[in-house]
């Protein structure tokens, strides 16, 4: 039995000791904080388990590899929902739809009709849509939760420690999952700053995440359940500002009226902003050097793309198999 520590405790950790300690190994997360929270760029993910909708924009291997997540999530947590992904737009930005339906695959086009039946809420408000009925998504906060309850149900080791991996990994194997706080270290991180709010709008009830297509602010908006909502839109690049712009704010609540006058009503419950750390090309990187692996980079793509990059590092830890995200020359 191989003895790993996993260093950082949010969605890469955690899904990289799930994988582990499935393949036997004994495992220690360490991470610099006692539990979950705001700091951490999980908190404040949206959740949606999507590939053919990131299609749109993402490289080839987060379609593929993402495809992975809903199963994985639903195995170790029972926290997915199935309900399909919506994407819509106004009338007068149709072309946007038709972009997005030429990049992507895995959708039915829908109609208002349709639209309606499938969210009532919606109305009569959309002509025309796409319906990729296999998509998914959960509420990140609580399927972090129960996947570190059954971590810790199973064997693993919690342990709070403001960790330096490269003093780990002379201890023994060690992997870095701190993602942008190993900025430090990797020079080609970088933070793409993202900004989301939660509301609570009882007076709406929507099923699955929608999509609304605007040339200027296209937003999605996941369902958490009694009449909560995420709302998420912005990518800024660098790493400036811990707060949420009034632009982005007035946009975003902006996009959410359009989709629904409604949310014209709804109490804004927090306003969060998370910085997501991304290699230049926007993949994932695994890069080992001895006892330490570092894996990273999983941009906006965290809880769709963590169950394959855990998969990769034990793979690589237990059957010396070379990741397909293996980067080598910057070891």
């Amino acid at each position: 039995m191989s003895d790993v520590t996993v260093i950082g405790a949010g969605v890469a950790g955690l899904c990289v000791a799930r994988a582990l300690l499935d393949r036997g190994a004994s495992v220690v997360v360490v991470d610099r904080h006692s539990t979950a929270g705001p700091h951490a760029c999980s908190w404040w993910a949206g959740g949606m388990l999507a590939p053919f909708c990131e299609g749109e924009s993402a490289e080839e291997p987060v379609v593929r590899l993402g495809c992975e997540a809903a199963d994985w999530w639903d195995a170790k947590t029972g926290a997915v929902q199935r309900r399909g992904s919506l994407v819509v737009s106004p009338a007068r930005d149709k072309s946007d739809l038709t972009r997005f339906a030429r990049r992507t695959t895995g959708y039915r086009e829908v109609s208002g009709a349709e639209i309606s039946s499938l969210e009532p809420d919606l109305g009569d408000r959309f002509a025309k849509g796409l319906f990729f009925e296999s998509e998914a998504h959960l509420a990140p906060r609580r399927a972090l939760a129960q996947l570190r309850a059954r971590l810790s149900a199973d064997g693993a080791r919690f342990e709070q420690d403001d960790a330096d991996p490269v003093a780990y990994a002379q201890r023994g194997l060690t992997v870095d999952c701190r993602g942008f706080q190993a900025k430090a270290d990797l020079a080609d991180l970088r933070g793409v700053k993202g900004e989301m709010l939660v509301l609570s709008c009882p007076e709406v009830t929507l099923t699955r995440p929608v999509r609304m297509l605007h040339p200027r602010v296209p937003l999605y908006i996941v369902p958490r359940g009694d009449g909560i909502f995420m709302l998420g839109a912005t990518m800024v690049e660098g790493h400036a500002g811990q707060h949420v712009t009034a632009r982005a704010l007035l946009e975003l609540l902006s996009a959410a009226y359009a989709l629904n006058p409604a949310f014209g009503e709804a109490e804004v419950l927090e306003i969060g902003v998370d910085s997501r750390p991304a290699f230049p090309d926007n993949l994932p990187r695994i890069r080992r050097d001895g006892n330490l692996i570092r894996a990273n980079g999983l941009f906006r793509h965290g809880f769709l793309l963590a169950p394959a990059l855990a998969r990769m590092v034990a793979a690589l830890i237990f059957d010396n198999e070379k990741p397909e995200v293996m980067d080598e020359t910057a070891a």
